[in-house]
């Protein structure tokens, strides 16, 4: 069929030809390994349109395909990947693509060439889009290595040695007692790492093998399993398949990727994440300890307004120290806003709120994550907000409502403090106001932010934004 089909829709060689008949013979292999429908198409006269001449459906899974494309033709705008590398001789990986039966999949396409290095041909490998969406590391580790493994096998040249190009995966590929028949040069060395002396090929399996697994079991399971192995100081992902032809079982392939530096990197996220709880944990305590003295040397002052500054001061340092604390907690630089301003809410009302009056205290609004920095910045004007409420906004009144309401935005978020208290003249602000200082300060400067207030005899207002991340 191939030969028929290249003899009348496209201008290939006799040799040529012979070359992608050879190669024809490799595709059940190739569609069990890496576990898709497999194809070669070739070049028409209409440039925009190539003619299916060979194809391949997977054992180890479900095929996209009902019927045979063989014969059909894929045209530029259905398939752009396959059209792209018969023109420019250069591999596609991950791009979508409509089939002869009007299913979108993922194409990967790897050009085939003569002796010559002309493109003859596109050796293509589709999968199911919705597994692509869905799919975990294993099915990643397979789309990667695709590419590799068919460049390899279009390596073949006739009874040659097999000549790839540099491939970072290993590959090896047994026959059907076991022994290993052919190994690339990423296996070659891989193993010499391990310690192999002798050469791979010719090696038994269970030479080979890096994790216990059966030969027989591979040959007997239809699916292929990803498996993660730790080997001296070497992290692999490893994946046995057996290899079908008319579905007859004829080998075992043996995919490794040393994925050793990915482990490390994730070894350093973690011991920087330990670090970082620690060193929010060692503030925190340092903040609490200085409050505590703070509050030691309170209680030795006599004056009423001397002892006031000393537990805002407390307070201020508290607002902060809570914003350490839940970064010990999470052992991440980053926070979560709604969670830093309940915590405020429940100091300021524990060290804030007179005795002798029923005020409530609400967060409201959107949850979101901010830095360490900012939610720091945040914590000491809201602390400063909630602080100047329960000491101004209800003078000669036994109850109020204090809401806290968070709000993201696209560019800037806002969170304002709204009571029901008294009320007060906005112009009449105290400018020398330490709190209110500190508050203009952090907004502006530190926020990259504006503060709005509007408080009337029904209450106050104070609304500010900051920019985000």
């Amino acid at each position: 069929m191939l030969k028929d089909l290249c003899m009348a829709y496209t201008d290939l060689s006799p040799s040529d030809i012979q070359k992608l008949q050879k190669i024809e013979e490799f595709l059940p292999i190739i569609a069990d390994v890496v576990r898709a429908d497999v194809f070669i198409d070739c070049s028409t006269e209409d440039k925009n349109k190539a003619i299916v001449v060979a194809e391949a459906k997977p054992n180890t899974c479900e095929s996209m395909y009902e019927y045979s494309v063989v014969g059909k033709f894929a045209f530029r705008e259905n398939e752009p990947a396959a059209l792209r590398t018969l023109e420019i001789g250069m591999p596609t990986r991950d791009l979508k693509a409509i089939t002869q039966e009007n299913k979108t999949v993922r194409q990967n396409t790897v050009p085939i060439k003569n002796e010559i290095g002309k493109v003859i041909g596109v050796l293509i490998t589709e999968q199911d889009i919705t597994k692509h969406l869905k799919r975990d590391w294993q099915m990643e580790f397979l789309s990667q290595t695709t590419e590799q493994l068919t460049e390899t096998i279009l390596s073949f040249k006739g009874n040659e040695n097999i000549i790839t190009h540099h491939i970072n995966e290993a590959i090896i590929i047994f026959n059907r007692k076991g022994v290993a028949t052919y190994a690339n040069p990423g296996a070659v060395e891989l193993f010499e790492k391990l310690g192999y002396k002798d050469g791979i090929v010719g090696m038994h399996f269970d030479n080979l093998v890096l994790d216990g697994t059966a030969f027989e079991k591979i040959i007997k399971d239809l699916s292929s399993e990803v498996v993660e192995v730790a080997i001296g100081n070497l992290s692999l992902r490893v994946r046995y398949a057996a290899m079908r032809q008319k579905n007859i079982v004829v080998g075992v392939s043996m995919l490794i990727k040393d994925i050793t530096e990915e482990r490390e990197k994730e070894k350093e996220l973690i011991l920087k994440s330990v670090a970082i709880k620690e060193i929010h944990h060692r503030v925190k305590n340092n903040l609490q300890t200085i409050a505590s003295l703070l509050r030691l040397q309170s209680r030795r002052i006599d004056t009423e307004l001397a002892k006031k500054a000393f537990n805002e001061s407390i307070s201020r340092i508290l607002s902060i120290a809570v914003t350490h604390e839940l970064l010990a907690q999470k052992g991440v630089d980053d926070v979560d806003i709604k969670t830093i301003l309940s915590k405020i809410k429940d100091n300021t009302i524990h060290y804030g709120l007179p005795p002798d009056k029923d005020i409530r205290v609400s967060i409201k609004g959107d949850s979101f994550i901010v830095n360490s920095d900012k939610a720091t910045s945040i914590a000491l004007v809201i602390n400063e907000l909630l602080q100047n409420c329960l000491k101004h906004a209800f003078k000669g009144k036994d109850r109020g409502l204090i809401d806290v309401c968070i709000q993201k935005g696209s560019l800037y978020s806002s969170i304002s403090v709204i009571d029901d208290g008294n009320g007060f003249d906005v112009e009449a602000v105290e400018n020398d106001s330490l709190g209110w200082n500190i508050v203009k300060r952090i907004v502006e400067d530190k926020l990259s932010g504006h503060l709005n207030i509007e408080s009337d005899q029904n209450g106050t207002k104070i609304m500010f934004d900051f920019k985000n991340e």
